[in-house]
């Protein structure tokens, strides 16, 4: 039999958190962030759960190539716009929508021959200091993208660092409108933590909200709330099974460099997983999993195929017990994937996009 090891994308899931990112702008239409294989699900498989969305974003021509096989006839936009000038070729083929955000971006769609002309997204920044022009450069840019023949429409946008935090979203805010308060187009602002969390700062300001990891089961502002506190659910699943169990005594130590070492008697077992899988290698002693439904701490280092769990609080385990690494257990019981990245020392987007093709993925629909 093959080993095992399953990750489960829980298609039900993802179109209830959709539904739920949505509630909290029901005035708005809403993307569906699908970028970096939809944050590791895949995107035929995260398609299924999203088909209420208004449109999807994404980075990759590759990605909105997927998505127009798929049938999908709606909005597609390009989060990064296009990285040289044969790509518009591909934009105005497949009717794609792109983020403009730098002045070389201009500069190519003024050489761009095409009969359909773009819909282009504006990129303000607004205090990220990633993409965008800055608050006093782009007023200039949208005058330049105006006067193009080659583009039809100019919608408005600008992405928030700190709206999970106590920083907050109102300087960003204040710097965005007090340069396009009188421009004409539509507008993009709310990423995950904008779109739950200032849901009443924003209702008036958004004509699209762009919910990423809130969609696929993660709070975007962990600890200061959990997923469960969102009504988000959990899409994917990392789940193996026990395949040795050992008995120790006090002073046997556990994997290399003997970073656990026992004080009594203990029980534990060894579960197919590993950092080659995509699961964290710097989780530590303490981190959760669940045993056969029960809550239960790891042991010691992560190997490369395999992690050792202390079996105390589920005594009847033994090989073939199911583990669950995040997600749903067949009992129903729940580890967020918020809390396994806080014990690695990272976020749920690192752990979903880092599961490793060895491992296999099922799509299911609860």
């Amino acid at each position: 039999m093959p080993r095992p090891i399953l990750a489960t994308i829980h298609t039900a899931a993802l179109a209830h958190n959709f539904a739920r990112a949505r509630a909290f702008a029901p005035d708005a239409r809403a993307w569906a962030i699908v970028k970096a294989n939809a944050y590791g699900h895949g995107l035929v498989r995260a398609f299924e759960g999203l088909r209420s969305a208004d449109g999807f974003a994404l980075l990759d021509l590759a990605e909105a190539q997927a998505l127009r096989s798929l049938d999908w006839r709606g909005p597609i936009l390009l989060l990064e716009g296009c990285f040289e000038a044969r790509d518009l070729e591909l934009c105005s083929r497949l009717g794609l929508w792109h983020v403009v955000h730098c002045n070389e971006q201009i500069d190519m769609l003024a050489a761009h021959k095409t009969q359909l002309p773009h819909r282009v997204f504006l990129k303000m920044n607004s205090g990220m200091n990633r993409l965008g022009f800055k608050p006093e450069r782009f007023r200039a840019a949208w005058i330049r993208l105006n006067a193009l023949p080659q583009v039809e429409e100019i919608s408005l946008m600008t992405h928030f660092s700190d709206a999970d935090g106590a920083k907050g979203i109102a300087a960003q805010l204040q710097a965005f409108e007090a340069v396009t308060h009188d421009l004409p187009g539509e507008r993009t602002l709310s990423n995950s933590a904008g779109a739950l969390r200032h849901a009443d700062a924003l209702a008036e300001r958004s004509d699209w909200i762009r919910p990423g990891i809130a969609v696929y089961g993660s709070a975007p502002d962990f600890p200061e709330h959990s997923a469960a506190d969102w009504g988000l659910l959990p899409t994917m699943t990392l789940a193996s099974k026990i395949i040795a169990v050992q008995q120790l005594v006090a002073g046997d130590s556990v994997g290399y460099g003997s970073s656990f070492t026992a004080d009594g008697p203990l029980r534990i077992g060894v579960v197919a997983c590993g950092y080659a899988d995509g699961y964290p290698r710097h989780c530590t002693t303490g981190t959760p999993v669940l045993v056969g439904g029960v809550r239960c701490r790891l042991l010691g280092r992560v190997s490369m195929d395999m992690v050792t769990v202390d079996l105390t609080p589920a005594p009847e385990a033994g090989m073939g017990t199911e583990v669950i690494l995040w997600g749903r257990a067949s009992s129903g019981a729940l580890l967020p994937i918020d809390e396994v990245a806080m014990a690695a020392g990272t976020v749920a987007y690192e752990l979903m996009c880092a599961l490793s093709p060895r491992v296999p993925l099922l799509a299911s629909d609860w």
